[in-house]
């Protein structure tokens, strides 16, 4: 038991620690990505009046921004978000926490719903007991911890992508595929959309994309991290949206009615179909287990802020796992049967707040801070980063606002929308005004003491693991 619990939380992964190979990266979120879900995001586009030709492309940007997050991992060894103490202040960063959680219980929700379905079909029962079963294996899965998440992803992506070529060769079988290629006919605002989903898609991993790598060991590539995520996210990501695509451009009412029956009854009946309610309740366990496991790294994270607590009992571990596993289970009961119109307009919102935090971490990492931090002084509140960052907070501030006007959901939309064709395109201004503010205001941050505990690598290091277990 003791090996296959994780020990640690959020606390440093000492070097002797540190295992696996970069080429992980690339395995787990290829899994994560090679699911319903980013089928469905990938349909949002057509379902809500774009054509194929222009929803794959648009649907072809994003990614570099979540893999430039990921890279942090092997510098830091530590979680994504406790990085924000660095810029908002070690109690400060618990504004960006509180809104991660949310998006982590959101996502958990939105899979659970997708999910519940096919373990449903699995069991022979109902989506409601099947979205209760998902989430007890999702839970313990998370409680065991980083070994296990990516065993479980490098399970996932072989699966997965088998099952994915499959219904890629299925669906092509029934689709005209040159009628779609020829129905191109480019909207601005649906071209704009598909970006915007993708974007949203892969910048909600960027607060615990870090998580994952950070016990790779210290001298392993920025670059191999970097790329090796990026390409594992990209190509999972873009051949199931592009699937997506398809699939809700050729289906019609028959895919809004039952996203996981429709691309079910795609590969057939009998033991097939029951092979691929499999497949897709894997590929959502995959990053249901994520987002359960960075919700109680960030909710730790936050309250440790203010309690100055280090590390985490077993316990206490189960305890945060158990709060964000009910949170999301109950999300999902209550909105199962709305699902389609409010994921979309979730993914957006949550691109609104995300943007503005990712802008302020990734400029402050690579141009300010150089890749160093003091690790010490991100647990103590009257060190070097002190308790309350107020010009990062400012800046945040600033970028939400700053969206307000050009964003378009379901339930507001801002006055610049109109002038624009109905575009949604604040996700582009949450990312450059707080990216060139904090720039403008922020400055490295003095160590009177002593020099910033993560040394750069000695030149000609080796980029090999420390050993070759995997991660």
């Amino acid at each position: 038991m003791a090996q296959f619990v994780e020990p640690r939380s959020i606390d440093v992964v000492p070097d002797e620690e540190r295992h696996g190979r970069a080429f992980g990266q690339f395995t787990l979120w290829l899994g994560a990505n090679l699911q319903i879900t980013a089928v469905v995001t990938g349909a949002l586009a057509v379902v809500f009046g774009g054509d194929v030709v222009w929803s794959v492309l648009g649907l072809l940007l994003g990614g570099a921004v979540m893999a430039l997050h990921s890279a942090q991992g092997p510098r830091l060894g530590l979680p994504q978000m406790i990085q924000s103490r660095a810029q908002f202040g070690v109690r400060g960063a618990v504004v960006p926490l509180l809104l991660v959680v949310v998006m982590y219980v959101g996502f958990f929700a939105s899979g659970s719903v997708l999910a519940g379905q096919a373990v449903g079909e699995l069991t022979h029962t109902d989506g409601t007991t099947g979205i209760l079963l998902f989430a007890a294996v999702t839970g313990v899965i998370a409680t065991a911890g980083y070994r296990v998440v990516h065993a479980l992803g490098r399970v996932a992506s072989t699966v997965c992508a088998l099952a994915f070529v499959f219904l890629a060769v299925r669906l092509l079988e029934r689709a005209d595929t040159s009628a779609l290629l020829h129905d191109a006919h480019f909207s601005l605002p649906v071209f704009l959309l598909a970006v915007s989903l993708s974007a949203s898609w892969q910048l909600a991993f960027g607060p615990y994309v870090a998580d994952y790598s950070r016990y790779l060991p210290r001298t392993t590539s920025t670059k191999a991290t970097f790329w090796w995520t990026l390409s594992g996210s990209a190509l999972g990501s873009q051949w199931s949206m592009t699937f997506g695509v398809l699939v809700a451009a050729t289906a019609g009412e028959a895919f809004l009615d039952s996203q996981v029956g429709y691309v079910v009854g795609l590969g057939g009946t009998g033991l097939v179909a029951s092979f691929l309610y499999f497949v897709i309740a894997l590929g959502k366990l995959t990053v249901n287990v994520l987002n359960t496991y960075g919700g109680f790294m960030s909710l730790v994270t936050g309250v440790s802020g203010f309690r100055g607590q280090r590390r985490l009992s077993r316990a206490g571990r189960v305890a945060y796992i158990a709060l964000v596993m009910a949170a999301g289970t109950a999300v999902a009961l209550l909105g199962k049967d709305s699902f389609l119109s409010s994921f979309k307009d979730f993914l957006l919102f949550l691109l609104t707040f995300f943007t503005p935090w990712s802008a302020i971490n990734l400029v402050d990492y690579y141009l300010i801070s150089k890749e160093r931090y003091d690790l010490a002084a991100l647990a103590d509140p009257h060190g070097r980063y002190g308790a309350w960052r107020w010009d990062a907070l400012a800046v945040y501030a600033a970028g939400l606002l700053a969206q307000l006007p050009f964003l378009a959901t379901g339930f507001y939309t801002g006055p610049l929308v109109e002038p624009l064709g109905g575009a949604d395109v604040s996700w582009i201004v949450g990312l450059a005004v707080p990216a060139l503010l904090y720039r403008l205001v922020a400055r490295p941050v003095p160590s009177p003491d002593a020099p910033p505990a993560v040394p750069a690598p000695e030149p000609g290091a080796s980029t090999s693991a420390a050993r070759p277990t995997a991660p």
